[in-house]
């Protein structure tokens, strides 16, 4: 099975608050917000929601192939991740634009506040996803991640006429998006992801119900933050998966990222979609103990040994023979 990842490539710039953001807003003052916050630290990390995924997926050794736009600085990002498995020879140069750059403060609680500069990833837009089905040998699945939201409509749209199986995933483009952009790109996904709170933006703002949802995809995985995640199938049970107890609660930047690296892995080695999650949820213990999205490593010893206490031995067997 083949998978591509659009989406962002980027530079995060991540911050640490070591206060409340709550406690520094003012109720009736809400119109108005002018605030400034005296970091603690700042870290310089590679990112980026597609290079995120890929690398992810690299790393439990599914070879994803990146899709995204980046700048004339990406030599030494695209370098790491050859190295770390991603095929990335479908990534596009601008002859103008530097990479994209996203800026984040966390603060005590693990509240965030970011801003994100497009840059390159505006020329997204111009990729052809057949060109990269051609010369791969044909694509299984494209997750179509948080872009430039003209490359997510394209790629959507080709999806579609082409009958390629597309997951849809709308990440931090979510708020920027009215309810007939994401009516568009959800209609016919195989697959729906969302954490908690983007599953009640994208009901609000699309109008339709969780019923009406999940007939119009195939399958909605929500993330639920330290309860895990739900996957939600039209006439089947629901799916419950619950996350590994973490050594620490280091940084939560890429933790979504992560799970889907690890679920869709699960999907190209084809075990089950609970098992998927299961992966995708141990993944994503590693990122929240570490700073940074694409820090962490992946021992698959120690990998497999928490994976079995947290989720049985009968399931770590099933997943290690897959785990290279």
């Amino acid at each position: 099975m083949r998978i591509a990842v659009t989406g962002s490539i980027a530079t995060d710039h991540l911050m640490t608050f070591p206060g409340r953001f709550a406690d520094q807003l003012v109720a009736d003052q809400l119109h108005t917000v002018s605030l400034s916050f005296l970091v603690d630290a700042l870290d310089v990390r590679r990112g980026g929601v597609g290079a995120n995924i890929c690398f992810g997926m690299g790393q439990l050794g599914t070879r994803p192939v990146l899709v995204g736009a980046a700048g004339p600085d990406f030599d030494e990002y695209r370098a790491w991740l050859d190295r770390h498995n991603v095929d990335t020879e479908s990534v596009r140069i601008s002859e103008t634009l530097h990479t994209a750059r996203f800026v984040c403060t966390t603060d005590a609680d693990h509240n965030q506040i970011g801003s994100f500069y497009t840059g390159a990833m505006s020329e997204a837009r111009l990729i052809e996803l057949k060109t990269v089905a051609d010369r791969v040998g044909g694509l299984d699945l494209v997750l179509i991640g948080a872009d430039d939201p003209e490359a997510m409509l394209r790629h959507t749209e080709e999806c579609r006429s082409r009958g390629i199986p597309f997951a849809a995933d709308f990440s931090q483009q979510i708020a920027r998006m009215n309810g007939d952009e994401i009516r568009t790109l959800m209609d016919g996904a195989t697959y729906l992801f969302s954490n908690e709170y983007e599953k009640g933006l994208i009901e609000s703002k699309t109008g339709w119900s969780d019923a009406e949802i999940l007939g119009k995809v195939g399958h909605r995985v929500t993330t639920l933050g330290a309860k895990g995640v739900r996957i939600e199938t039209a006439g089947q049970d629901p799916i419950e998966v619950g996350v590994p107890q973490e050594e620490a609660k280091v940084e939560p930047t890429g933790v979504g990222d992560a799970f889907r690296a690890g679920f869709l892995s699960g999907l190209i080695w084809g075990v089950s979609h609970e098992r998927a999650a299961q992966v995708g949820c141990m993944l994503a213990t590693l990122v929240i103990e570490t700073t940074g999205t694409q820090e962490y490593e992946l021992r698959r010893s120690q990998f497999m040994d928490r994976f079995a206490v947290a989720y049985g031995e009968a399931a770590a067997t099933e997943v290690r023979a897959h785990l290279s």
